[in-house]
């Protein structure tokens, strides 16, 4: 079952979620959020529920897009620890330089099975 376009609002009416990133990163994470708010609507469809959890998400959707523009971009690798740190992100960090999109691909992939 599709979430309703207004509990959506908030991904899309948002452009801290995807400040700083490209096209192909940005997509990538929108078409994520919106099927994670979709699931979270499945299980609960109480429409308190949904906002409440996809707020959460966005929180956390943003913490991740300033970790790909802080690797990828900024070449600030050491702030982009922190980050990590301080967000408490289980994924792995990459090893050397990578394309945002691989990156950004990277981690919602891992963030999609957690």
């Amino acid at each position: 079952m599709l979430a309703p376009r207004a509990l959506l609002n908030p991904i899309f009416e948002d452009e801290g979620l995807t400040r700083g990133l490209g096209d192909a990163e940005a997509r990538m994470l929108v078409d994520w959020l919106v099927d994670r708010a979709e699931l979270i609507h499945d299980k609960n469809p109480a429409e308190e529920n949904t906002r409440r959890e996809l707020g959460r998400l966005c929180r956390r959707a943003r913490s991740i897009v300033k970790f790909v523009v802080l690797w990828s971009q900024k070449s600030d690798r050491g702030a982009a620890c922190q980050l990590a740190a301080t967000e408490r992100f289980g994924w792995p960090l990459p090893e050397c330089e990578v394309d945002p999109a691989d990156l950004m691909h990277a981690i919602l992939g891992y963030e999609q099975g957690n």
